[in-house]
């Protein structure tokens, strides 16, 4: 049951010069379909891409810290009512599961995880749906990866803000091998990301996030492609030119 797109419904905005209906992704959006499989959102720090992610979870009914349906905690209430403004197109029906994950707020996910497990809530339980091992007692990549390997494991709907975050270029990777196992099984995914090498997943739809408001990108002309490929094929030009300017 994936989500068909992400709207806004501008009638109800009482204004776009405030914020969060100021920033250009907001203020330009209208309808944005969403891929039935994976759906990235690209952009500079700053374009928006994580207040609408965050809102689109929310109004999907997940915790706005992080986590599933069943996960309630508020460690400091930061996230803006944007939310309340998005139909997702679902009529009322829900998938069949859900998760946000939140980069920034994933070590306050977990000891949540390890405080509902210590209070026998779901029956003491919790826990194992993350897998063998508690997750503060991993790596931070190491708990990103058992997060997607144990309770992404079944089909639903996922909100992923910078799943890159606390992976290496080679973890990257095999989070791109994970991705397509969760969608040869029926999940939708929703990424906000910078990195090049996620971007890369075949079929994805690609958003561009900026001054512009929200345009469809083919993935070689998204910023962090550009970027990358020519720091890499002129590596030399590039840094003489970063540290000239760095040294002015």
């Amino acid at each position: 049951m994936p989500l068909p797109y992400i709207r806004l419904e501008r009638e109800w905005v009482p204004s776009f010069d405030v914020y969060p209906f100021s920033l250009p992704a907001v203020r330009g959006l209208q309808t944005m379909p969403l891929h039935p499989a994976v759906t990235f959102l690209a952009g500079e720090n700053g374009s928006g891409k994580s207040t609408l992610l965050e809102a689109a979870a929310i109004a999907l009914g997940l915790n706005a810290e992080g986590g599933g349906r069943n996960i309630r905690f508020v460690t400091r209430p930061s996230h803006s009512v944007l939310h309340g403004y998005l139909d997702l197109g679902l009529e009322g029906r829900r998938p069949p599961d859900g998760f946000f994950l939140r980069a920034e707020s994933f070590f306050n996910l977990a000891t949540e995880v390890e405080r509902l497990d210590r209070a026998k809530a779901f029956g003491g339980a919790l826990a194992k749906a993350y897998g063998d091992r508690p997750l503060h007692e991993m790596s931070h990549g190491e708990a990103f990866l058992a997060l997607f390997e144990n309770r992404m494991s079944r089909p639903g709907v996922y909100f992923l803000d910078e799943p890159e975050a606390a992976l290496s270029p080679a973890r990257q990777l095999s989070l791109l091998g994970l991705v397509h196992r969760m969608v040869a099984r029926g999940s939708q995914l929703v990424v906000a990301t910078h990195s090049p090498l996620l971007l890369a997943y075949p079929h994805a739809w690609i958003y561009a996030l900026g001054a512009e408001g929200i345009v469809r990108t083919p993935y070689e002309r998204t910023e962090a492609y550009r970027v990358t490929s020519e720091f890499l094929a002129h590596r030399g030009r590039v840094l003489d030119a970063l540290l000239a300017a760095a040294d002015a």
